[in-house]
């Protein structure tokens, strides 16, 4: 839900966080994406650098252009001038990720932590059951149904924050408690309502249902997806997960390691918000 006023809060002598409002769902992070676009737009010197979050911003600046507190009166400015009504476009790539649902390494991890922690339910099956599925194979099927906005990067770097835009394909998960001490890379998790492409071999919560081979960050920019950024995925970007065969996971892992894989991105689409909400009320579903 929106905040009445923007809520700041400095964030050392160098930042600031915004916050836009509490909970998570698709229309405030739109929001954030909005003013974040407004602001980027408006130019502002001081400005070095902006993080759009799930419900918030961070905005890295210059003190020694700009006060903290003639930045604050500026980004208010911005958000009063651009309304906080759910509207507009959005530059939006899709990328599509090939996934290889309840695969080796993915299993290997969560037998790993049962080892310590007996009673905890492989996470597939625990899945299948908080959310009615009655089967892996459903739970795939409805992981895989949907398109997912990038709501953030974060935690980890090139770590994506995913929402389904597909109300009807969400699934929740509580996460691990205690956590992983390690997770594979490319391994994909469901947390919360969200889930995530681990970008490298790090502790975690999310529940394991699968691992995308093809990489979502490469230090080395080994790969032609990374030849501007280290980090595959950008902020309000949509992925779509392709189910692949063990066989085409071995296949894309061998690619990868020999620098020779290219990535499935459509560049450049537009994300139209009214569009999406037409298409979300025509299904019955609120988004």
């Amino acid at each position: 839900m929106l905040h009445e006023t923007l809520r700041f809060f400095p964030g050392g002598d160098r930042a600031v966080e915004v916050e836009l409002g509490d909970g998570m769902d698709f229309t405030l992070n739109f929001t954030v994406h909005r003013l974040v676009a407004a602001i980027r737009e408006a130019a502002i010197p001081a400005i070095e650098d902006i993080i759009p979050e799930l419900a918030s911003l961070q905005i890295n600046y210059d003190p020694d252009r700009m006060s903290y507190e003639d930045l604050v009166r500026e980004i208010a400015a911005i958000y009063e001038r651009i309304g906080t009504g759910i509207s507009g476009t959005l530059p939006s790539r899709l990328v599509t990720m090939p996934v290889s649902y309840f695969e080796a390494e993915t299993t290997a991890c969560i037998e790993d932590y049962r080892r310590t922690y007996p009673d905890k339910r492989t996470d597939p099956d625990l899945l299948c059951e908080l959310n009615g599925l009655e089967d892996r194979a459903a739970l795939a099927r409805r992981h895989s149904a949907t398109e997912y906005w990038v709501a953030a990067l974060g935690f980890w770097p090139g770590l994506c924050s995913l929402l389904p835009l597909r109300p009807g394909s969400r699934i929740t998960a509580p996460k691990y408690n205690p956590p992983r001490t390690w997770t594979p890379k490319g391994a994909v998790g469901i947390g919360g309502a969200l889930s995530c492409i681990y970008p490298d071999r790090t502790p975690g919560g999310y529940q394991l249902i699968g691992r995308c081979p093809a990489p979502i960050y490469d230090g080395a920019q080994r790969l032609p997806a990374f030849r501007d950024s280290l980090a595959l995925l950008r902020a309000g970007d949509r992925v779509r997960f392709r189910p692949v065969s063990a066989e085409e996971c071995a296949w894309i892992d061998a690619e990868v390691a020999a620098g020779r894989y290219e990535h499935d991105i459509v560049e450049y689409q537009v994300f139209s918000v009214d569009r999406y909400l037409d298409w979300a009320r025509a299904h019955g579903e609120k988004a």
